[in-house]
């Protein structure tokens, strides 16, 4: 009889246990019909650290929390991200302003919901036996630009210093890179902070045997000139926006989102780097590291909040723009707007998230040769 019970008890037990496992078979299909909602954003430029917040925002899971699905599309030299907006293939694009408002002026309406860089990563940089320390220097020189609306703060360096872009200085069409400087063949070239200036302090200098040095250099900034014009900032669809109540709050969602992955960049560094690199960037780590260092430089500290829009910078780079003749005219209103940046501000500050980096002060970063 104990014998019979015993077994009875067994059966009791299995029939418990398979009932617990459907129910909480039920219960993980039941959690999991909350859809994520898809998003696809554009990058403006291939897999590197200049996008390292968005790629955290991935790998952290920040875009999942808000309940969104993000996808990363890789942009490249013939990617226009205002025009992947227009033909709907990406939800938003990150782009620098006057790339933007380019395919805006032909229709494509286009709006930059959040700045994220605050300041210009762009340089004119020569060695420093040429002696340019200033755009009046760059009288009578070689001098490179990459074209592609790119030269417009160089443009407006040299008007500023009395030159005439066409006729006072020799412009050489320059590749995304550093060779011709390098080679000798143009005597200042066209450089980003967080890119082709590094290339050259990975390159060897033939005279010592080692990596050439910031002191063999010389670098006109163009936030030091007064002519930076505004980068990477979060682009959207104008229409949308105004039509779709679930797109504007999708919208809000991904910047709060993607700020959080730029918070991550400053404060866990490392861990960041390794995000990028598990991207799949084509240049290597000392790279990777410089590049992300020298971008949390153009977004920390960030003097209203990151992704707030600077209305004096914003006037700055439209008037670049258009006496440069990269720019028809004034684009009209509805270029930028600041309502979504702030209600995810404001997010992110009542969760006590610091959206202003204050402290924040630049790292050393060694870089090796080709950036390995």
């Amino acid at each position: 009889m104990l014998f019979t019970n015993r077994k009875r008890a067994a059966k009791w037990l299995i029939v418990v246990a398979v009932f617990a496992m459907i129910a909480a078979a039920c219960g993980s299909d039941e959690g999991d019909t909350t859809e994520l909602t898809p998003v696809t954003l554009q990058m403006q430029w291939f897999t590197q650290a200049q996008f390292a917040g968005y790629y955290a925002a991935v790998a952290e899971g920040y875009y999942e929390d808000a309940g969104l699905d993000v996808t990363i599309l890789e942009g490249g030299v013939d990617i226009v991200p205002a025009t992947v907006i227009e033909s709907g293939a990406a939800d938003f694009a990150l782009s620098w302003v006057i790339r933007a408002l380019g395919p805006r002026e032909e229709g494509a309406n286009v709006t930059n919901i959040s700045q994220i860089f605050e300041r210009s990563a762009t340089l004119q940089v020569s060695f420093a036996d040429q002696g340019i320390t200033t755009p009046a220097d760059l009288a009578g020189k070689n001098v490179g630009n990459w074209g592609f609306g790119n030269e417009a703060e160089l443009f407006a360096g040299l008007r500023q210093a009395g030159l005439d872009p066409n006729t006072d200085v020799n412009l050489v069409q320059q590749q995304f890179d550093m060779l011709a400087l390098i080679a000798g063949d143009i005597d200042a070239a066209q450089a980003m902070t967080y890119n082709e200036y590094a290339q050259v302090l990975e390159t060897i200098n033939p005279a010592t045997g080692e990596l050439f040095q910031p002191e063999d250099l010389s670098v006109i900034d163009w936030n030091d000139v007064g002519t930076a014009m505004l980068q990477d900032g979060i682009w959207a669809d104008a229409d949308r926006l105004a039509d779709d109540p679930a797109y504007r709050e999708t919208a809000v969602k991904f910047v709060e989102a993607s700020i959080r992955g730029w918070v991550f960049c400053r404060d866990n560094f490392d861990e960041c780097v390794q995000h990028v690199l598990d991207a799949g960037p084509t240049l290597g780590e000392s790279h990777q590291r410089w590049m992300l260092n020298e971008i949390n430089n153009l977004i920390w500290p960030a003097s209203s909040g990151v992704g707030t829009m600077d209305p004096n910078l914003w006037n700055q780079t439209i008037k670049n723009a258009v006496d440069g003749a990269v720019l028809k005219g004034e684009p009209a209103a509805g270029a930028y707007i600041t309502d979504i940046n702030a209600e995810a501000l404001a997010n992110l500050r009542a969760d006590g998230v610091d959206v202003d980096g204050n402290g924040w002060t630049p790292l050393t970063i060694e870089l090796t040769e080709g950036g390995e």
